[in-house]
């Protein structure tokens, strides 16, 4: 299968919980009837960002893997024949918890899971608080689909996240993501903001010769602690090609379901002409294991 048809849902969420999931369910019927054989859904899209501020009482929003996301999604997975990217608050054990994105096969299995490695802690984004980083490593999920090389959010910033994926054989990059603007921004500075966001992204097609999918929500939503003026989340969900190309781009304030062709055979022919993979200098690179370099 070298064309690939994937669907990406940008939405706002809600406090409704039962709300929330029921559009995204809406979407992923969309997307399949357009087509998709992959649909990839937003970071948390079942309810509001609630890192926003820390409250002991939001633990209870986790749910298990197996759980009730996961039986819902698999379903619909195994009824559209499609495989689906999901994100979820992971209650893993008593005082455990993740951020996690879980792959469900057109069977409605659980083809893998993928724990957030890199957690941020910046205001308005207290992830510490909440999630454990994960422990399962940078590893590719396979799927009918393709090998998928997910990881999550925060992780886009850091390259090599990307190319340990793509070493261990991601045919592409997915980013579930939930980012927004602080509204006391001024506009220059939230559009820097958004371009870094942006252009580190189509940085890792480049440098590792395969796609990179990042799917964003949409929406303002309010912090209720009252210590900041909440986080408009700009959207903008794309997908760049091998060589950092847009393939597609959403809007910065519609929920939409985007739909986008990717040629999977378009990787070998760009590693061959670029092979940036061929000429890494592993023997010099033992000091990124440091912290710093003095």
């Amino acid at each position: 299968m070298s064309h690939l048809m994937v669907g990406m849902l940008q939405q706002s969420c809600g406090a409704d919980r039962d709300e929330n999931i029921r559009k995204s369910i809406l979407g992923i019927r969309e997307a399949a009837a357009k087509g998709a054989e992959l649909v990839i859904l937003q970071e948390l899209h079942a309810g509001l960002y609630f890192c926003q501020r820390e409250d002991t009482d939001l633990f209870d929003q986790a749910e298990t893997i197996p759980g009730p996301s996961t039986e819902a999604f698999g379903a619909l997975a195994r009824e559209l024949g499609i495989v689906i990217v999901t994100s979820l608050f992971e209650r893993r054990a008593p005082g455990l918890y993740h951020n996690t994105a879980v792959v469900l096969e057109k069977d409605g299995s659980i083809a893998g899971c993928y724990r957030k490695m890199h957690i941020p802690d910046d205001p308005g984004y207290y992830e510490k608080f909440y999630f454990t980083p994960g422990d399962l490593g940078f590893e590719p999920i396979d799927t009918s689909v393709g090998r998928l090389g997910v990881l999550v959010c925060w992780d886009q910033w850091y390259p090599e996240a990307a190319r340990l994926m793509a070493m261990a054989g991601a045919e592409m990059l997915i980013y579930p993501t939930a980012i927004g603007w602080d509204p006391a921004d001024n506009e220059e500075e939230q559009q820097r903001q958004l371009e870094a966001w942006v252009t580190v992204q189509r940085g890792h097609a480049v440098a590792n010769g395969i796609p990179v999918l990042a799917v964003n929500r949409v929406g303002f939503e309010e912090d209720e602690s009252g210590h900041s003026a909440g986080a408009r989340f700009w959207g903008n969900s794309f997908v760049a090609g091998c060589q950092g190309e847009f393939l597609l781009r959403g809007s910065q304030d519609k929920e939409e379901v985007l739909m986008v062709g990717i040629d999977r055979q378009r990787s070998e022919n760009v590693r061959r002409i670029w092979p940036f993979l061929r000429d890494r200098r592993i023997d010099a690179y033992d000091d990124l294991l440091k912290r710093y370099r003095d």
